[in-house]
Protein backbone atom coordinates (compact mmCIF):
# COMPACT_ATOMS: atom_id res chain seq x y z
CA UNK A 1 0.00 0.00 0.00
CA UNK A 2 1.07 3.53 -1.00
CA UNK A 3 0.60 7.02 0.19
CA UNK A 4 -1.45 7.78 -2.77
CA UNK A 5 -3.40 4.43 -2.25
CA UNK A 6 -4.91 5.43 0.99
CA UNK A 7 -8.79 6.59 1.17
CA UNK A 8 -10.49 7.37 4.61
CA UNK A 9 -12.81 4.48 5.82
CA UNK A 10 -16.89 4.66 3.89
CA UNK A 11 -18.76 6.55 6.38
CA UNK A 12 -16.24 8.37 8.36
CA UNK A 13 -16.33 11.22 6.08
CA UNK A 14 -19.47 13.79 6.05
CA UNK A 15 -20.40 16.51 3.23
CA UNK A 16 -20.84 19.93 4.58
CA UNK A 17 -24.73 21.32 4.91
CA UNK A 18 -24.92 23.79 2.19
CA UNK A 19 -27.33 25.53 3.24
CA UNK A 20 -29.94 28.15 0.82
CA UNK A 21 -28.07 26.74 -2.36
CA UNK A 22 -31.33 25.06 -4.00
CA UNK A 23 -30.23 21.65 -1.98
CA UNK A 24 -33.17 19.54 -1.26
CA UNK A 25 -34.78 20.87 2.21
CA UNK A 26 -32.18 23.35 3.02
CA UNK A 27 -33.29 26.06 -0.05
CA UNK A 28 -35.16 29.28 1.08
CA UNK A 29 -34.73 30.54 4.44
CA UNK A 30 -31.66 28.36 4.86
CA UNK A 31 -32.92 27.49 8.57
CA UNK A 32 -33.47 30.97 9.84
CA UNK A 33 -36.85 31.31 9.72
CA UNK A 34 -38.56 34.89 8.13
CA UNK A 35 -37.38 38.06 8.56
CA UNK A 36 -35.80 39.89 11.48
CA UNK A 37 -32.65 40.83 13.08
CA UNK A 38 -31.82 37.21 13.18
CA UNK A 39 -32.45 36.38 9.90
CA UNK A 40 -30.09 39.04 8.54
CA UNK A 41 -26.08 38.36 7.81
CA UNK A 42 -24.53 39.89 10.89
CA UNK A 43 -27.56 40.16 12.60
CA UNK A 44 -27.02 38.70 15.81
CA UNK A 45 -26.78 40.73 19.09
CA UNK A 46 -23.84 41.00 21.45
CA UNK A 47 -23.36 38.78 24.22
CA UNK A 48 -25.10 40.01 27.25
CA UNK A 49 -27.43 42.61 25.10
CA UNK A 50 -31.32 42.32 26.22
CA UNK A 51 -33.39 44.23 23.45
CA UNK A 52 -32.70 47.78 24.93
CA UNK A 53 -33.59 47.16 28.53
CA UNK A 54 -30.86 48.05 31.17
CA UNK A 55 -28.89 44.78 31.11
CA UNK A 56 -27.83 43.07 34.47
CA UNK A 57 -24.16 43.85 34.33
CA UNK A 58 -24.97 47.21 34.36
CA UNK A 59 -28.12 46.87 36.85
CA UNK A 60 -25.91 45.56 39.78
CA UNK A 61 -23.14 47.02 41.49
CA UNK A 62 -19.71 46.47 40.18
CA UNK A 63 -17.36 45.04 42.77
CA UNK A 64 -14.66 47.17 44.35
CA UNK A 65 -11.22 47.24 45.98
CA UNK A 66 -9.38 44.51 45.94
CA UNK A 67 -8.35 41.09 47.41
CA UNK A 68 -5.14 40.84 49.12
CA UNK A 69 -4.03 37.19 48.52
CA UNK A 70 -1.03 37.72 51.41
CA UNK A 71 -3.38 38.44 54.14
CA UNK A 72 -3.17 36.99 57.32
CA UNK A 73 -6.37 35.32 59.02
CA UNK A 74 -6.49 34.91 62.41
CA UNK A 75 -7.99 32.96 64.90
CA UNK A 76 -9.54 35.43 67.79
CA UNK A 77 -9.39 34.97 71.53
CA UNK A 78 -10.80 37.67 73.30
CA UNK A 79 -9.47 38.71 76.47
CA UNK A 80 -12.68 37.99 78.20
CA UNK A 81 -12.40 34.12 77.74
CA UNK A 82 -8.77 34.34 78.95
CA UNK A 83 -10.73 34.69 82.45
CA UNK A 84 -11.03 30.76 82.28
CA UNK A 85 -7.77 29.88 83.43
CA UNK A 86 -6.18 29.97 87.20
CA UNK A 87 -3.88 32.76 88.20
CA UNK A 88 -0.34 32.22 86.85
CA UNK A 89 -1.29 29.62 84.57
CA UNK A 90 1.37 30.07 80.84
CA UNK A 91 -1.80 30.06 77.81
CA UNK A 92 -0.37 29.28 75.09
CA UNK A 93 -2.15 27.98 71.56
CA UNK A 94 -1.87 24.53 72.87
CA UNK A 95 -3.98 25.11 75.90
CA UNK A 96 -6.28 27.42 73.98
CA UNK A 97 -6.96 24.23 71.81
CA UNK A 98 -7.01 22.37 74.83
CA UNK A 99 -9.78 24.34 76.57
CA UNK A 100 -12.01 25.03 73.26
CA UNK A 101 -11.32 28.75 72.51
CA UNK A 102 -9.73 27.96 69.10
CA UNK A 103 -10.66 25.17 66.46
CA UNK A 104 -6.76 24.05 65.56
CA UNK A 105 -3.56 25.26 64.96
CA UNK A 106 -4.04 26.36 61.13
CA UNK A 107 -4.66 30.17 61.66
CA UNK A 108 -2.55 31.97 64.11
CA UNK A 109 -3.93 33.37 67.59
CA UNK A 110 -4.58 37.13 68.21
CA UNK A 111 -5.84 38.01 71.46
CA UNK A 112 -8.01 40.53 71.43
CA UNK A 113 -9.02 43.78 74.14
CA UNK A 114 -12.42 42.70 74.27
CA UNK A 115 -13.90 42.53 77.69
CA UNK A 116 -11.64 42.84 80.97
CA UNK A 117 -9.07 40.22 82.46
CA UNK A 118 -9.03 39.99 86.67
CA UNK A 119 -5.94 37.58 86.57
CA UNK A 120 -2.38 37.43 86.30
CA UNK A 121 -1.50 35.14 83.20
CA UNK A 122 1.44 34.49 81.25
CA UNK A 123 0.34 34.52 77.56
CA UNK A 124 1.89 33.18 74.36
CA UNK A 125 0.00 34.07 71.14
CA UNK A 126 1.19 35.21 67.57
CA UNK A 127 -0.50 38.63 68.09
CA UNK A 128 -1.81 40.83 70.12
CA UNK A 129 -3.78 44.02 69.70
CA UNK A 130 -2.29 46.98 72.31
CA UNK A 131 -5.13 46.92 74.47
CA UNK A 132 -5.19 43.61 75.28
CA UNK A 133 -1.38 43.39 76.22
CA UNK A 134 -1.94 47.18 78.31
CA UNK A 135 -5.07 45.22 80.15
CA UNK A 136 -2.83 41.72 80.47
CA UNK A 137 0.55 43.56 81.71
CA UNK A 138 -1.86 45.70 84.08
CA UNK A 139 -3.56 42.95 85.32
CA UNK A 140 -0.13 41.53 86.73
CA UNK A 141 0.75 39.18 83.39
CA UNK A 142 3.08 38.90 80.64
CA UNK A 143 2.83 38.66 77.08
CA UNK A 144 4.87 36.99 74.78
CA UNK A 145 4.81 37.01 70.52
CA UNK A 146 5.39 34.06 68.92
CA UNK A 147 7.52 34.10 65.40
CA UNK A 148 4.48 33.05 62.94
CA UNK A 149 6.33 33.48 59.91
CA UNK A 150 9.51 31.06 61.51
CA UNK A 151 6.22 28.70 62.42
CA UNK A 152 5.83 28.42 59.23
CA UNK A 153 9.16 27.39 57.39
Amino acid sequence: MRLHELSPAPGSRKDRKRVGRGDAGRGNYSGRGMKGQKARSGGATRPGFEGGQLPIYLRLPRKRGFFNPFRIKYAVVNIEQLNMFEAGTEVTPETLLAAGLIRNFVKPVKILSSGHIDRALEVSAHKFSQAAKAQIEAAGGKVQEIDYAAEIE
